[in-house]
């Protein structure tokens, strides 16, 4: 089935980079309209509007919501691209770059849909997991503890707002983006490892986003077939 609605206005966080600038691009060649909240201002084209803000601030990260929002005449739907990471093991990663990953991952993507939930009646929330929300690996604690969060979040928010607002839970494998640059090299994906372009994920956010009304898509694995951390 062909998605058919129209884009509308789409808050991305992370929206400078990674997966978050591949669905500004997405967003912006289906003729939506695009604002991003991300730390560093983006450079690609496409971006509408942008507010800069720590997502780790989750008071700060609301009052951007509410901000960008009023600027552009309200929200359609938010998608919820930011993330970051701290690995090596839980005894040696230090507390704040701990807590740090919880806060951006979990906690700043419930900040940023709780700040937009009143101006979505009718719209569409897409949250961002990864395969290690539902599959637990070692020297990654933080990020895991996040990701599950995100998929316990999304789930939850799906059944309370249901009829109302459109509720999307992404689960991407490994994308070849810059998202591992500065990890030790024991941490990084092997150079020939099976990644998908962010692109290809984008597509299928936007994709979500299009559905019909009355037409939620719920879940989706979005990873390379021949990408290890799925199944």
């Amino acid at each position: 089935m062909a998605a058919t609605g129209e884009i509308g206005t789409v808050l991305v966080t992370g929206g400078a980079s990674g997966l978050g600038a591949a669905v500004v691009q997405a967003v912006h060649g289906l003729g939506g309209k695009a604002l991003v909240l991300d730390k560093a201002a983006p450079s690609a084209p496409g971006v509408a509007d942008f507010e800069s803000v720590d997502l780790s601030d989750t008071r700060a990260a609301e009052r951007a919501v509410r901000a960008i929002a009023e600027r552009n005449g309200g929200l359609r739907a938010v998608v919820t691209a930011a993330g970051t990471d701290a690995c090596g093991r839980l005894d040696q990663v230090p507390a704040a770059d701990w807590e740090r990953v919880v806060l951006v991952n979990l906690l700043g993507t419930a900040a940023v849909v709780r700040a937009a939930l009143p101006m979505l009646e009718g719209g569409r929330v897409v949250t961002i997991a990864s395969t290690l929300g539902i599959k637990a690996v070692g020297d990654a604690t933080a990020y895991c503890a996040s990701k599950f969060g995100v998929v316990g979040f999304t789930r939850a928010l799906a059944a309370e707002t249901a009829g109302r607002v459109g509720v999307t839970l992404v689960i991407p494998g490994g994308m070849r983006t810059r998202f591992f640059d500065d990890r030790e090299e024991r941490y990084r994906p092997p150079d020939d490892s099976k990644l998908n372009p962010p692109e290809r994920v984008a597509d299928a956010i936007v994709f979500a986003l299009r559905q019909p009304e009355g037409c939620e898509i719920r879940e989706l694995v979005v990873a390379h077939r021949e990408e290890g951390s799925w199944p």
